[in-house]
């Protein structure tokens, strides 16, 4: 289903219903074009949806693996284990001592 961005302004509610009842996508249109779509979320799967979709979880995946596509080899869990830990403490903030 494609609807107009005036139409989703008038008939949100509407919209949302059918998509969430039939389970298929709408796609959102600004003069013809496409530019966003409203999608229906099963709620057992939202984490995942929401960590596949943020933009620098996209980048980075994309990053990794034009890297791997190029020859490079990954690093051992362990150390981006350690190096994530290492950057936690970091971050925290330093109790002063009275």
């Amino acid at each position: 289903m494609a609807v107009g961005i005036r139409e989703l302004a008038r008939q949100a509610s509407q919209i949302v219903e059918q998509v969430e009842s039939t389970g298929r996508p709408a796609l959102i249109t600004r003069h013809g074009k496409p530019v966003a779509a409203l999608v229906p979320i099963d709620e057992s799967e939202l984490e995942d949806w929401i960590l596949s979709n943020a933009p620098e979880f996209v980048r980075a995946r994309r990053q990794a693996d034009a890297e791997i596509a190029g020859g490079e080899r990954g690093r051992p869990l362990e150390e981006f284990l350690a190096d994530v830990e290492a950057e936690d403490v970091s971050k925290r903030p330093r109790r002063s001592r009275a």
